[in-house]
């Protein structure tokens, strides 16, 4: 025999609730991945001017003038960039770097998402001149020359 006075949920009012938790999950979850995309894509960009910042002091004090550091891991022995920023990856994105002939002056960075459409949806460069460049395809980055170039962002 049941008591009448049993305090409690019914089924029906525990569907529902878990109902429009659903909702409110299928609404919010698409904005957090949006929010953690720009996160990234800022980080890459601020990790690009570090690169750059870096570069330059590397080339003024132990590049003699005349050359940059060829890797990300060169300028983090030197003391210039965090370690995972001289690993080559950082929030979503991984890095590279390429010189041009010894003495030449020139390097270039690039950031491209670790997954794309996912860590991130840009593609970002920089080169000796501290311009940072933003496209939706890959930079390219041979011989110290950034090629590829989309829109300036900085």
């Amino acid at each position: 025999m049941t008591n009448k006075n049993q305090k409690g949920f019914s089924l029906v009012e525990l569907l529902v609730v878990v109902i429009i938790i659903g909702i409110i999950a299928a609404i919010a979850i698409p904005s957090l991945l949006a929010s953690r995309r720009a996160a990234n894509e800022a980080s890459a960009i601020s990790s690009l001017r570090t690169i750059h910042s870096a570069q330059a002091t590397y080339f003024g004090t132990t590049g003699n003038n005349t050359d940059y550091a060829a890797t990300t891991a060169a300028l983090n022995t030197a003391g210039l960039i965090d370690p995972a920023l001289g690993a080559g990856a950082k929030s979503g994105y991984t890095f590279a770097m390429t010189i041009g002939a010894a003495g030449s002056g020139l390097y270039c960075a690039t950031a491209s998402p670790t997954t794309a459409g996912t860590t991130g949806t840009n593609f970002y460069g920089v080169s000796g001149n501290g311009v940072i460049y933003k496209n939706t395809t890959v930079q390219t980055c041979v011989a110290g020359v950034l090629g590829n170039l989309g829109a300036a962002i900085q």
